[in-house]
């Protein structure tokens, strides 16, 4: 069962959150999509760190969200993976990634998101993961999570997956792992039944829609998990670190299950390596 909302966050309030923050995905949906799969704009950030890459739908994208925030919502914090923290510490604080997953927004492949959170007093309490390409908008918070697609809405539920040994896995990619963190990855592979790569948020998506069991990522930054919290939760899932503890303003590693049960069992797997 999702947690209960914040007493000063009134159903009301939710509701038109949830509603702005329709708004807020199709304003970036309208940036991102004409740069998919088309110029872009490519640039690598990375410098002498290894490939980072960065395009004008990032950047616009967040550009956008941020404008629309000011304007109708002039008190509220933003912290954003391309032009950082504005009042960081307000009671309430907007989380962007506006294209989370730009290698594979890059590469043309639609398993990119659109990341938007929304914390009251600190806490995740509203967020969605969007794949504006396919048309789907992953909504959720304290009342319950939903699909909005091709003009319909579903609930979304997390599905049961008692043991390890029948989940399907992901992970963004398995060089993220280092040192002892790569063994626990493995431990983990090797006793779950299917592992997919590469999906990004999208995977943490699938896994509110019951067709993926366990997510494990490790360095994330704020702006790659606080929207997703809701969304699991509300999908009757759960979000911890690697230590079986809610996960904290900085990300780190992290671990997203429909199932406590096989998030019991990965855990155990994970301990060895939780920071």
């Amino acid at each position: 069962m999702a947690a209960s909302t914040p007493d000063r966050l009134s159903p009301d309030r939710l509701e038109e959150l949830d509603s702005f923050l329709i708004d807020l995905n199709r304003a970036a949906a309208g940036v991102i999509l004409p740069l998919f799969r088309a110029d872009h704009g490519l640039v690598d950030k990375g410098g002498a760190q290894g490939f980072d890459p960065v395009t004008e739908a990032d950047k616009g994208a967040e550009r956008a969200i941020r404008a629309l925030i000011s304007e109708r919502y002039p008190a509220h914090g933003v912290i954003g993976e391309e032009y950082g923290e504005d009042r960081p510490d307000a009671e309430f604080v907007w989380v962007l990634d506006p294209v989370d997953g730009t290698r594979a927004f890059i590469a043309g492949l639609p398993v990119w998101t659109t990341l938007i959170g929304l914390r009251f007093e600190g806490k995740p309490v509203l967020g969605s993961i969007g794949q504006s390409f396919l048309d789907e908008l992953y909504i959720g918070h304290a009342g319950g999570s939903r699909l909005v697609a091709r003009g319909q809405s579903r609930p979304l539920k997390v599905r049961a997956c008692p043991a390890l040994s029948g989940a399907l896995i992901a992970t963004t990619d398995p060089a993220i792992f280092q040192g002892p963190e790569r063994d626990a990855w493995r431990a983990v592979r090797q006793a779950a039944r299917l592992a997919r790569l590469g999906c990004d948020a999208y995977a943490y998506a699938m896994v509110a829609a019951g067709t993926i069991d366990l997510v494990l990522e490790t360095g994330l930054k704020s702006w790659d998990i606080d929207a997703a919290i809701p969304v699991i939760a509300g999908a009757g899932g759960v979000t911890t670190d690697w230590r079986g503890q809610p996960v904290g303003g900085h990300g780190g590693q992290v671990a997203i299950a429909g199932d406590r049960a096989c998030l019991g069992e990965a855990l155990a797997a994970l301990a060895g390596a939780a920071a």
